[in-house]
């Protein structure tokens, strides 16, 4: 199927777009590498009258190494990312993530922020984003704001965004020594989404767990943090009996519901399966 007609407008700078989003209102969407646009425009679930293609603005795909944080422009190819050495050195996990997402069309088109904004709850971005414990810089009519990730994602394709903004870069504190992190993923066969997708970064501190964030994605109607896994790491020795007994607590505060993936038992036992492998891997990441 063809997407309904529209057209397109190429913005040269982050105020050309915030204008022409201003312009058209609820008639336009942003296009950035268009793997989530599309799809759904050629099915015709979003018909918009306007496209604003902000793939060419120099500035939306810089990456660079702030010192406390890395800073990775909107519009970052996924390929990039996982290719930087700012990335790769500084902030592992999003490297991982980034290495693992679809196939290597779409690592080669897809943004990093398409994806984000996407929040699409099988997703694997946001998953490592609350993880990171990542904030977003949204730009709008009344200037810059900053999200944390935690706040972002609010229900299942949604998030925080509000009418005529735009997501113009992600910021993610470095972790500091003694820190591991790790993405195990179950892809759906057919579509490479997650089935569940468990990222994980923690800091080990005189052998105990000082620090662990814990996201999830595939399992609920949005991403979201496992506190139940977290508290029960938290300050506890690093040990195998620990990620255990962490592990166990995956489903706390969560419902499960059958369909076609499975059913709710199913469910539960492999988000505790890959929260284990997850935090395993982590935890030896952080040894060095």
């Amino acid at each position: 199927m063809y997407p309904s007609s529209f057209d397109y407008h190429a913005a040269g700078s982050v105020q050309e777009a915030l204008a022409l989003l201003a312009q058209y209102g609820d008639d336009a969407k942003l296009l950035a590498g268009g793997h989530s646009l599309i799809p759904v425009m050629k099915l015709r679930f979003a018909a918009p009258a306007h496209l604003i293609d902000i793939g060419r603005i120099p500035a939306l795909s810089a990456i660079s190494d702030g010192g406390a944080n890395v800073h990775v422009g909107a519009t970052a190819r996924h390929a990039d990312v996982a290719a930087s050495p700012i990335v790769r050195t500084r902030v592992p996990l999003l490297a991982e993530v980034t290495a693992h997402i679809g196939d290597p069309l779409i690592r080669n088109m897809g943004t990093i922020g398409g994806s984000i904004a996407h929040a699409d709850p099988a997703a694997d971005l946001p998953a490592a984003m609350l993880a990171l414990g990542a904030s977003l810089v949204l730009a709008g009519p009344s200037g810059t704001r900053t999200v944390a990730a935690d706040d972002f994602f609010t229900d299942v394709f949604t998030t925080a965004l509000q009418p005529g903004e735009m997501l113009t870069e992600v910021v993610v504190p470095v972790p500091g020594a003694g820190s591991g992190a790790a993405y195990e993923k179950l892809p759906d066969p057919a579509s490479g989404y997650a089935i569940v997708g468990i990222a994980v970064q923690l800091q080990v501190r005189d052998g105990a767990i000082a620090s662990v964030r814990v996201g999830m994605t595939g399992l609920g109607p949005m991403p979201m943090r496992l506190a139940g896994v977290e508290s029960a790491l938290a300050g506890t020795a690093a040990s195998t009996a620990a990620i255990a007994a962490a592990a166990a607590r995956a489903g706390d505060g969560l419902s499960f519901d059958d369909d076609v993936r499975g059913s709710a038992a199913y469910k539960l036992n492999i988000a505790r399966v890959y929260v284990r492998r997850a935090l395993v891997r982590a935890m030896a990441a952080s040894a060095g």
